[in-house]
């Protein structure tokens, strides 16, 4: 009878090392996303055309965010610190779950944040829709941390960062904070940054608060005016957002976007060791001026489609392989706990039946010995 057991317990047991999720990490594809050129650490740049102008930016990508070609790159999927750029997956993530209505009062913790901050006070209540325009216009850390207070702590908004960039298929990015300020294992690319930059740009709350320029912010007695750290939104025509970001180990980070005679084109730069909107506006006529005429070198990919709960639970055709499609394939854990809730019910039931039979031959046992007696 214990012979039963024995399977069960090596199950469990290869559950317990199987599954061990981290909830940081994403599923790496055996090619670069967006083509096989993108996969490069040097310059790619189209035939039959002027070479992109020089830049001191270790990477970055330039892109026809309307059709998603990306005109040409450097190091696209190199991993950096991200600075304050990752404040543009913080508000791709967090839009849709908060109402931008809601009143917060900020805890002492996101008041007093360090690094940039727009002024926020625990003695003032402040509507979403404010945290919003101070992270992404004056990159409040102060406004982050705000926000992810809001949607339920850091801890759940970081697995809900995680996951937005994973379903964007921004598989570089790795969030550990939601205002970009340096932590060891955080990490992005340019290539994922136009890639959130290009969902982002698609809500149009989120083009509001980063094509703004200026605006009023509720303070104590009355209110007082920030302004965008988007230098571009001043000097070069047609800008219409997105985020810049410094630290002092992440270096300059920047992404940049402009609309010129209905196109639009989108420079994202990492770690750049100086000035680099001269740069980046050069850049930017660039893409403009070879967009519709070279060769892409990649594309920007669309995010990953959304399966309803229903679609994973019903019956799936088998894949062409004769396996379940991913959709379809039942998860390690809900595998192996229905295995072994139909080893348990085995179990089950030849231990009662065992006991029952036991019983009966005992009670056999002892009328018979009364009788002796």
């Amino acid at each position: 009878m214990w012979t039963k057991i024995v399977p069960v317990t090596a199950l469990l047991t290869a559950v317990t090392f199987t599954v061990v999720p981290d909830a940081t990490a994403h599923a790496t594809p055996n090619t670069p996303v967006g083509g096989e050129a993108l996969g490069s650490h040097g310059l790619v740049r189209p035939a039959g055309v002027d070479a992109p102008p020089k830049t001191k930016a270790t990477s970055y990508v330039i892109a026809d965010l309307d059709t998603g070609d990306v005109l040409a790159a450097k190091d696209p999927h190199g991993r950096y610190l991200p600075a304050s750029t990752q404040k543009m997956l913080t508000a791709v993530t967090l839009l849709p779950k908060l109402d931008k209505n809601r009143k917060v009062r900020p805890s002492a913790n996101a008041c007093n944040q360090e690094g940039t901050a727009v002024g926020l006070t625990p003695k003032m209540t402040y509507k979403v829709d404010d945290l919003f325009r101070a992270l992404m216009m004056s990159s409040g850390n102060d406004a982050a941390m705000a926000l992810a207070e809001t949607n339920g702590g850091v801890a759940k908004t970081m697995r809900d960062m995680n996951a937005e960039a994973h379903r964007l298929q921004a598989y570089d990015t790795v969030a550990k904070t939601p205002s970009g300020l340096d932590q060891p294992g955080q990490s992005s690319s340019a290539y994922d940054l136009a890639l959130i930059a290009r969902a982002g740009l698609a809500n149009p709350d989120f083009r509001r608060y980063v094509s703004t320029k200026t605006a009023k912010f509720p303070a104590p007695k009355n209110y007082y005016e920030i302004s965008n750290h988007n230098k571009l939104l001043w000097r070069y025509q047609g800008t219409i957002g997105v985020k810049n970001g410094w630290t002092s180990k992440a270096q300059g980070s920047f992404v940049g976007a402009a609309t010129r005679g209905g196109h639009t084109v989108l420079v994202a730069i990492m770690r750049h060791e100086g000035y680099f909107w001269e740069e980046v506006a050069k850049l930017l006529d660039w893409g403009f001026a070879v967009r519709g005429k070279a060769q892409p070198v990649g594309r920007l990919v669309d995010p990953l489609p959304d399966t309803p709960p229903q679609a994973q639970r019903a019956p799936q055709a088998a894949a062409p392989t004769g396996q379940a499609t991913p959709a379809a394939r039942p998860s390690l854990l809900d595998a192996s706990a229905s295995r072994q809730n139909g080893s348990t019910y085995t179990i089950g039931a030849i231990v009662i039946g065992g006991g029952l039979l036991f019983g009966l031959v005992w009670l056999g046992y002892g009328i018979r010995r009364r009788r002796r007696l």
